[in-house]
């Protein structure tokens, strides 16, 4: 299933993908708060990331979409949405990874709130929740655009003893930070958003 939103268009990911797939990971700065720079190799995005997409796309209707630049089709970087495999509850993990090239745009807002909204209305989901480490203050202000609220904080050895502390520093360490949504709060903001014209980038 095909997700338009104003600027972009979001399709499911397919082994023709792969290349773009690749060279995205390829970019340090793409990867710096995912894996500190180092590309994934081709052969996990061949072999596991895509086919594990596509399975999830099969059995729940989540799974990863690549976004598009609607009118060159060009590949701009994906979001998805997973089914945590060790989970009792009716919840969904949003992430997101984007070419550098279309950094600051609000592409990643616009299309995670799509995707967000395609959760809740289409697949019954109860929480959508997303993570990142606590120092990715770009990845944060999308979670934060979209009416997410900061629920949990992961503690690395290394981290400040006061998790209070790293709400107001989160550049001191490399512990992780969580945001959620909830089916309620969604429905208050989407209203609000829907009454002012839409949500702002």
């Amino acid at each position: 299933m095909n997700i338009d939103t104003v600027r972009a268009r979001l399709r499911p990911v397919s082994a023709v993908d792969v290349d773009e797939l690749v060279h995205l990971d390829s970019d340090p700065e793409v990867m710096r708060y995912v894996s500190g720079g180092a590309a994934t190799p081709r052969a996990v995005i061949e072999e596991w990331v895509v086919p594990r997409a596509e399975t999830e796309h099969r059995k729940y209707g989540t799974g990863t979409w690549v976004l598009c630049d609607p009118a060159t089709a060009a590949f701009l970087g994906w979001i998805s949405l997973r089914t945590p495999r060790h989970s009792c509850r009716a919840e969904l993990e949003l992430s997101y990874r984007l070419r550098r090239t279309v950094w600051g745009r609000g592409l990643a807002t616009e299309a995670a709130f799509a995707l967000v909204a395609f959760a809740f209305d289409h697949l019954g989901t109860d929480r959508v929740f997303a993570s990142t480490v606590a120092r990715n203050a770009s990845s944060r202000r999308v979670m934060e655009k979209l009416g997410m609220t900061l629920c949990a904080i992961h503690l690395c050895d290394d981290a400040a003893d006061s998790a209070e502390l790293l709400t107001i520093h989160p550049d001191r360490d490399r512990s992780e930070v969580e945001y959620e949504l909830v089916r309620a709060d969604w429905q208050e903001r989407s209203q609000r958003w829907s009454s002012a014209g839409g949500l702002t980038a």
